[in-house]
């Protein structure tokens, strides 16, 4: 995978005419996993989307290049390398295979090569004996594991998961956790939402709390202590 650093300057984000958050400046570089909280309202989601380029931030920039929010909400790549996932993934009608392969369609693959990470990604998340089932039989933790070989396949750099594990059985928290721990060891970068530490904010070194507007960071993933925080810059 290309190394990618993500970068954003000035950013607001408002709900109607409520000041969700501003950020100075925003930096995610390879290697980073970061455990992104706060109470709900608080703006999570709408920074993972405007991070993602599927919500336009009400002002700032970033420097990345982005495929369209359908695109992103299916897991292509494109040239930014950036995947989101949401806690009810977006998935297409079809087969379990045709979902995870759908992203792939956008890489310069040959059939073969396509098929060959399919079947490796449902292998790894454990759902390679339903890859020939269509995806209205599934439950909601298969269908999450579904999202998650789709974005493994695609070997991102930077993977924003919005509450992925909500609601999620033991068994696929475990899958998605040892997709994220390869993805991590090639250099992918990771932002992931949870309002309580799990098995998945364990994968993470740093914590980024949202509170009062700010976003504030500290560079180890432990409990914010109000009287010693500093601001991510």
């Amino acid at each position: 995978m290309s190394q990618i650093i993500l970068e954003a300057i000035d950013l607001s984000v408002k709900y109607k005419h409520r000041l969700l958050f501003h950020i100075p400046s925003l930096k995610v570089c390879p290697g980073d996993a970061i455990y992104l909280s706060g109470q709900n309202g608080i703006g999570k989601t709408s920074l993972l989307k405007v991070m993602a380029g599927i919500q336009k931030p009400t002002k700032g920039t970033l420097n990345l290049q982005r495929p369209s929010w359908l695109q992103r909400l299916a897991g292509f790549a494109g040239q930014s390398g950036v995947i989101y996932m949401h806690q009810t993934p977006y998935l297409f009608d079809g087969t379990v295979a045709d979902n995870v392969a759908y992203g792939l369609k956008g890489k310069h693959l040959c059939q073969r090569t396509r098929r060959q990470l399919t079947m490796q990604a449902l292998r790894k998340i454990g759902l390679e004996s339903l890859s020939h089932e269509h995806i209205s039989v599934l439950s909601g933790g298969e269908k999450q594991k579904v999202a998650m070989a789709r974005a493994w396949a695609l070997n991102p750099s930077i993977l924003l998961m919005d509450e992925s594990c909500a609601n999620l059985d033991a068994d696929a928290i475990d899958a998605q956790k040892k997709m994220i721990d390869d993805l991590l060891d090639r250099g992918a970068s990771l932002v992931i939402t949870s309002h309580h530490p799990n098995k998945l904010t364990e994968c993470c070194n740093q914590h980024w709390l949202i509170e009062n507007q700010r976003l504030i960071h500290k560079p180890k993933l432990n409990i914010i202590d109000k009287d010693n925080h500093a601001f991510a810059s």
